[in-house]
């Protein structure tokens, strides 16, 4: 498993990717992480309000692999335990990692049938929104949907396109993971919304933006559409992309997914249908900085 001596490794080589005031907490030999009863704290009032929050709104996929999984609510869940769960229904396994990682880590993880996770949980001053993907992100919000076949497959291949795609191949690849594993819906013909994308479902503020918003824009997910769709990660996402059945993910994993990268490339981007991000100030980058 990972030790400190790992974590230090791999923080020297996110230096360059981003920085993060988090740090993961070391793994001990049997996978296990010790959370402190503070941590344990936290966890349950993230699970008791998200659990409130995605009542009727969640998809029947995301809801039958919470059960599988029967997180504890009192205490944060222990990897060892959610693996067994995974590998029994896909062959996935989380992964620890750092607070971190960079793309190639992240591609090659996926592509192992990994999922990464940072085994460090937000503080209360983050409760309500952190920009990084936390513990809790990462198994409340992606490792239900992990269990259902399609989904799983669809991030495995997601892991294999991506290992082998060039640094701009992935920007456009990026795009079609955030609008379906972090930001995915689905409608049925009936119109039936419900939602299955981990930023969502671990985001009270997003569930019930993404569910009930009139300003929010949803329409069908067109494979070259979402790849031409910029998108910013610090803001309620003003369009989603709905699938009708989660099966929806597995045609999609069927495609040439890089002739559809380069057919993004040569229509362009759409226009963004959000501001600018406001640019830091002098004193903001040297804060930054420091």
């Amino acid at each position: 498993m990972f030790t400190r001596d790992f974590y230090a490794r791999q923080r020297h080589k996110a230096v360059n990717v981003k920085q993060s005031k988090y740090e993961s907490k070391p793994v001990d030999e049997l996978g296990r992480v010790a959370w402190s009863a503070q941590e344990n704290d936290v966890w349950r009032q993230l699970v008791t309000r998200q659990l409130a929050c995605i009542k009727d709104k969640a998809c029947q996929e995301y809801l039958d692999g919470l059960r599988m999984l029967d997180l504890p609510h009192d205490t944060v869940p222990q990897i060892p335990d959610v693996n067994a769960v995974l590998m029994r229904e896909t062959g996935w396994q989380v992964a620890p990692v750092p607070a971190l990682i960079d793309f190639d880590h992240f591609f090659a993880l996926l592509a192992d049938k990994k999922f990464p996770a940072a085994t460090f949980l937000r503080t209360k001053d983050d409760f309500d929104y952190l920009q990084e993907p936390d513990y809790f992100h990462e198994i409340f919000g992606h490792c239900a949907m992990l269990t259902h076949p399609a989904f799983a497959e669809f991030t495995h291949m997601y892991g294999q396109l991506g290992k082998q795609a060039t640094p701009k191949e992935r920007v456009y690849l990026a795009r079609l993971y955030w609008f379906t594993v972090e930001f995915g819906l689905l409608s049925d013909s009936q119109g039936n919304r419900s939602i299955y994308g981990g930023g969502i479902l671990s985001s009270p503020a997003e569930t019930e933006y993404a569910f009930n918003s009139d300003k929010a824009v949803r329409k069908p997910l067109e494979v070259i559409d979402v790849m031409r769709t910029p998108y910013r990660i610090d803001i309620m996402q003003p369009i989603y992309f709905t699938i009708e059945s989660i099966d929806d993910l597995f045609a999609i994993s069927q495609r040439d997914l890089i002739a559809d990268v380069h057919q993004a490339m040569e229509l362009g981007l759409h226009a963004p249908l959000f501001p600018p991000k406001p640019k830091k100030t002098e004193q903001q980058k040297e804060t930054q900085h420091v």
